[in-house]
């Protein structure tokens, strides 16, 4: 098993839909939204769309990297409950790195597949620009010349065992894989030409809920509430995505000595996203028609000096796991953690590019930590609905060293 990494084959779990506010950039319109009333409003929003009673709910599962607020610790409970969970079904906090959202629905498959429930609300919400700004050492005082307070969103970047940033893994993989700064950026380009086109004629704003100022009430219990700046009214889409050619990008310099460029790795955005995770037993006796079937999911271990190639042990295990022809995978959903490092895993497996982020990805539309894997499979199974295709693959790298990647199968294409 170790060598395989962590897997599972689920028999009869589904998603029943989900829901995403808009990525906004850092320091953008949702700057000083708590992630957790993201996460609220993204709740909220699927049970309206759903029309499933918050009630039903018998497991939170929630996600969040940065210690964003000083009740960050409540976070997946006060998610919950101001959705209208009833106060029995309890909640608890993931992480798994940039793989959190993924691991969300894994987990959520999990506890459905044990009985301990039959309906898991899954959220994955992230504020990058609320990211602190920390010491960890002055708790005794402050010494002469020794106060030191860091950025946390910065140094978060680095990873001390392999002594290297996230930035410098991809460099690394750009080497390795002979990847030329012209082809990166044209991946880049892409990313941002797909995800604008994607935006353009609707699609993405089939999963958004428009953010506005609104209080949040549960009773019994003090309100919260979403404070938008006084100039800002409402946010409906995306913000980071736009008109970027290549020859735009290829003015930008190089971030970390090589290939990578602020243009070329992903936006750092703040954002949440939703999901609704049901047994079959509820879908059917509920009437409910689910968005996807959850078919496997695995995660596996990789060199943290090369973690962006996490996504090609994790994408054939899970294949693997599903008795599935990777060539009768339909779509992937890589997460675009950096250029190069999304390309590394295109030239590991193999891919087909046509077949890969065909909305745009992370470069474009951003990648809210904890919130990346709930989008990129909601993003994968509207898009394997709206084509009338089978099977598709979402995953990401992870800082640290791994990879996670989740198949799905659309019912509505299922058996043919």
């Amino acid at each position: 098993m170790a060598k395989g990494g962590l897997g599972y084959r689920y028999a009869d779990v589904f998603l029943l839909d989900g829901v995403r506010t808009p990525f906004v950039d850092y320091c953008g319109a949702l700057a000083a939204v708590s992630p957790i009333d993201l996460g609220i409003k993204a709740a909220r929003a699927l049970f309206a769309r759903t029309e499933v009673p918050p009630t039903h709910v018998g497991q939170v599962i929630a996600g969040s990297m940065a210690q964003a607020s000083f009740d960050a610790y409540m976070l997946p409970r006060h998610i919950g409950l101001y959705a209208g969970v009833p106060i029995e079904a309890p909640a608890i906090l993931v992480q798994r790195v940039c793989g959190t959202g993924f691991e969300l629905i894994a987990q959520a498959g999990d506890i459905l597949t044990l009985g301990k429930a039959e309906l898991a609300l899954c959220v994955g919400t992230e504020s990058m620009s609320r990211n602190p700004v920390a010491a960890y050492t002055h708790r005794t005082g402050f010494r002469l010349g020794q106060v030191e307070f860091k950025d946390f969103l910065w140094e978060a970047l680095l990873d001390p065992a392999a002594q290297c940033t996230m930035g410098q893994t991809a460099e690394n993989l750009a080497r390795k894989y002979e990847l030329a700064r012209d082809e990166v950026d044209a991946f880049a380009a892409s990313s941002f030409a797909r995800a604008l086109a994607a935006q353009q004629e609707g699609f993405l704003a089939g999963e958004i809920v428009p953010v506005a100022s609104e209080s949040f009430e549960c009773h019994g219990m003090s309100p919260r509430a979403i404070k938008l700046d006084r100039t800002v009214t409402e946010v409906a889409q995306d913000s980071h995505i736009r008109p970027t050619p290549p020859e735009v990008l290829a003015k930008l310099k190089p971030a970390f000595g090589g290939v990578q460029t602020g243009g070329n790795s992903s936006a750092i955005v703040d954002g949440a996203a939703a999901m609704l995770v049901a047994s079959g037993d509820y879908a059917r006796q509920n009437g409910k028609k689910p968005l996807a079937r959850l078919v496997a999911a695995a995660a596996v271990g990789v060199p943290p000096e090369i973690m962006g190639i996490g996504p090609v042990p994790a994408i054939r295990r899970v294949v693997e796991l599903g008795g599935i022809d990777p060539r009768d995978i339909d779509r992937f959903e890589i997460n675009e953690a950096f250029g190069a490092q999304c390309l590394a895993v295109e030239r590991a497996l193999g891919l087909d590019h046509a077949k890969v982020n065909v909305n745009g990805g992370a470069i474009a539309i951003g990648h809210p930590l904890a919130a990346t894997g709930v989008r990129l499979t909601l993003t994968l199974a509207r898009e394997l609905r709206r084509r009338g295709l089978r099977y598709g693959v979402s995953s990401a790298c992870i800082g640290g060293g791994q990879g996670i990647a989740l198949l799905i199968e659309n019912p509505e294409a299922a058996g043919r």
